[in-house]
């Protein structure tokens, strides 16, 4: 049986983070499906359709991974319930810091709740990787940093677009 990796977030925007759990849930499932959150409760720096688009931009054309294992989707339903319609019993989640860790926990146990078929695998990425964030990055490119370790091209010129 195919077996597919559901990966929620926000992607606003996508990091090297990010990207490095995607590798790794490479070789452990099938199909990994990106699911883009479009939470109207959040403010983001990107729309849902841009998130989706550079998404695709970093992965496909920056990085040129295969199109045939990943798929980028939005969604704002529980994650749980997308798991069902994405034929998917695996949340995919990262951990950067102990900090992470409560906040993942209680995310995993209310999601078993949920759906007791849907287990959370949690993934860290590479040391080099673990201190990177959407927010960071953000916050580091507004005051005129440079990202080129963070994330890919094409996010890098999307966020110099948002705040030129």
């Amino acid at each position: 049986m195919k077996k597919n990796i559901l990966y929620p977030g926000t992607f606003d925007p996508i990091t090297y983070g990010h990207i490095d759990l995607i590798k790794k849930a490479l070789k452990i499932g099938d199909t990994i499906i990106i699911a883009i959150s479009e939470n109207s409760n959040k403010n983001y720096l990107f729309s849902i359709e841009e998130r989706i688009s550079l998404v695709k931009k970093a992965l496909f054309n920056d990085l040129k991974m295969n199109k045939n294992k990943l798929k980028v989707i939005s969604f704002n339903s529980l994650t749980t319930d997308l798991c069902l319609k994405m034929k998917s019993n695996i949340i995919l989640r990262g951990l950067r810091a102990v900090s992470d860790f409560e906040y993942e926990f209680q995310l995993a146990g209310m999601n078993r709740k949920l759906n007791n078929s849907i287990e959370t695998m949690f993934l860290m990425s590479d040391v080099e990787n673990q201190i990177i964030s959407s927010r960071f990055v953000k916050e580091i490119i507004e005051l005129g940093g440079d990202v080129k370790k963070f994330t890919t091209k094409s996010i890098i010129n999307a966020l110099k677009d948002k705040y030129a």
